[in-house]
C-alpha cells in the first residue's frame, strides 16, 4: 500500500525552478524527463517511505526530514520528505551540493527578482 503524497510549496518552487533551468538549457525533453524522474522517486517513496536516509538529527527545525536520489540521470538532486502512518510529505527538490541544512531552511523565492 503506497502512502498520499504531498508536496509543499517549497517543493513546487523548487521543482520549477528546476525545470525551467532545464528546459532553458537543454531544451523542453530533458525538462519532461526531470518531472517524470522525480514523480517516479516520489511513488518510490510513497512505496517504502524507510528506504531514505534520516538526516539533521543535531538540527530540531529538520526533525524527521529524510532525503533520496532523484532517479538516473538526475540522482545529483535530492528529494527531502517526512512522512507518518498515512502520508509522504516532499519538502524540497534541490541538488545535492554542500549547505544542505541552510539551503533547506532557506526559500526558495529569495534571490529572485
Amino acid at each position: 500500500m503506497s502512502l498520499i503524497i504531498e508536496q509543499s510549496d517549497y517543493f513546487w518552487a523548487d521543482l520549477q525552478r528546476q525545470v525551467d533551468l532545464y528546459r532553458d538549457c537543454a531544451g523542453s525533453e530533458i525538462a519532461a524527463a526531470y518531472v517524470d524522474a522525480v514523480q517516479a522517486t516520489l511513488h518510490q517513496l510513497a512505496r517504502a517511505p524507510g528506504i531514505g536516509r534520516p538526516r539533521f538529527r543535531d538540527r530540531p527545525e529538520l526533525a524527521r526530514i529524510r532525503s533520496w536520489r532523484v532517479q538516473e540521470p538526475y540522482h545529483r538532486h535530492l528529494v527531502f520528505y517526512r512522512f507518518d502512518d498515512q502520508t509522504l510529505f516532499a519538502e524540497r527538490a534541490i541538488h545535492g551540493a554542500h549547505g544542505l541544512p541552510r539551503r533547506l531552511l532557506q526559500s526558495p523565492y529569495e534571490g529572485e527578482d
